[in-house]
């Protein structure tokens, strides 16, 4: 089957004397990059909705082996995954999640690099986006019923630091040109932002009011906007064609030296 681009488009450049195989490795590059594609805009999908089914099955443990009762309290997302089993499920969902969450900063990094926004708010979105993974990782490994102190650090760095973390994605999206997603991208990533914002500042504040099953709510709430937050990336990712890492020698003083030399710069 030789395959060949759609009517109406310019099309892919021939090699004389090819004849209709030319057709055939050209359609084979063009699969092959929209898999490519396809694959990087599904990591942000995969961890959103994995993560998202991994809290709601830790719950549903927790309520049908007795660890919380519903009728008293509504839950906070730490407490259904304080005690095993599902203490071993939520473990493993944070910390899967945390390595996909590095993945996904490092590329969103490298993408906003990619199209010319060298600045320091970029470098600071990576960094934000590592710690909330780190924080993710230590509310998985640190039980609140083991370890609270350590366990509030890591929620802390989760959710405060993950708000922000997106909020500064939120003002990233108005300074890369071409803007994916078009003219709704940005104001839709904006309104989850502030949602974010208000249900973790309502969370704090019903907590220490001693509203906790609304507290409680509040922070499923905000985990969700965040799980949207993060698979909302697959808009500018499905624009992702590769991703490699590349390992460079130090060159050697007297190679850099004749590469110096062959290569002078003019005075401005």
């Amino acid at each position: 089957m030789l395959i060949k681009p759609p009517e109406g488009r310019t099309p892919w450049p021939r090699h004389p004397g090819l004849g209709d195989r030319a057709w055939l490795g050209q359609g084979e590059a063009k699969t092959q990059v929209t898999l490519a594609m396809l694959i990087w805009a599904l990591l942000p999908v995969v961890l959103a909705v994995g993560a998202a089914i991994g809290f709601w099955v830790v719950y549903a443990m927790a309520v049908a082996n007795g660890s919380v009762n519903i009728t008293v309290v509504f839950p906070y997302i730490s407490t259904c995954g304080s005690f095993p089993p599902q203490s071993c499920i939520f473990g493993q969902v944070l910390n899967l999640g945390a390595f996909v969450v590095v993945w996904i900063s490092v590329l969103k990094y490298q993408h906003v690099r990619e199209y010319g926004c060298h600045s320091a708010l970029n470098t600071t979105g990576l960094v934000l986006g590592l710690l909330c993974a780190l924080g993710a990782s230590i509310v998985g490994n640190f039980q609140q019923s083991n370890q609270l102190e350590t366990h509030l650090v890591g929620a802390f760095l989760a959710f405060a630091v993950g708000v922000g973390y997106f909020w500064v994605q939120a003002i990233l999206t108005y300074r890369v040109t071409p803007r994916h997603g078009g003219n709704w991208i940005g104001p839709i990533r904006i309104f989850l932002c502030a949602g974010s914002t208000t249900f973790l500042v309502a969370m704090v504040t019903l907590h220490m009011l001693g509203l906790r099953s609304v507290a409680a709510g509040c922070e499923w709430a905000l985990a969700m906007t965040l799980f949207l937050l993060f698979g909302l990336f697959a808009v500018e990712f499905r624009h992702v064609t590769g991703c490699s890492l590349r390992l460079q020698r130090p060159m050697p003083t007297h190679t850099h030296e004749l590469v110096t030399a062959s290569n002078p710069t003019l005075a401005l």
